[in-house]
């Protein structure tokens, strides 16, 4: 496997002007013991479409490392497919505040801040 996203198949979120989105289908191998979509998972989600947002807003020379990350688990996900989106919010000088969305079936499963930095030249 290439990388992490590679291995745990969320694939490339689709961004672009501060924004970015994925659709991702939860199948087995995505659940825990009570057979709903794990956290870590969501979580993992939820990083990766929030820094694809983030490289989206930013300047080619700066690698944005998440600093925060806070989720709010708001309902279990079930198998199937999730939109993931994520939207830029505030800008600093080395500082980006990014929120995001998981949501299946039109309803919120997640909702989540994050902050990143910006690694200049890494």
């Amino acid at each position: 496997m290439d990388d992490f996203a590679s291995w745990i198949g969320t694939g490339t979120p689709t961004a672009r002007e501060g924004g970015a989105t994925l659709d991702f289908v939860a199948g087995r191998e995505h659940l825990n013991r009570a057979g709903t979509v794990h956290g870590g998972v969501l979580a993992t989600l939820v990083d990766a479409v929030m820094g694809a947002a983030v490289r989206s807003a930013t300047d080619d020379a700066d690698t944005p490392a998440t600093s925060q990350l806070s989720v709010a688990y708001l309902r279990p996900g079930e198998p199937g497919e999730l939109r993931v989106s994520a939207q830029v919010r505030k800008r600093g000088e080395h500082l980006l505040v990014c929120e995001a969305e998981v949501e299946q079936q039109d309803r919120a499963l997640i909702h989540a801040v994050a902050t990143f930095a910006l690694l200049p030249g890494s």
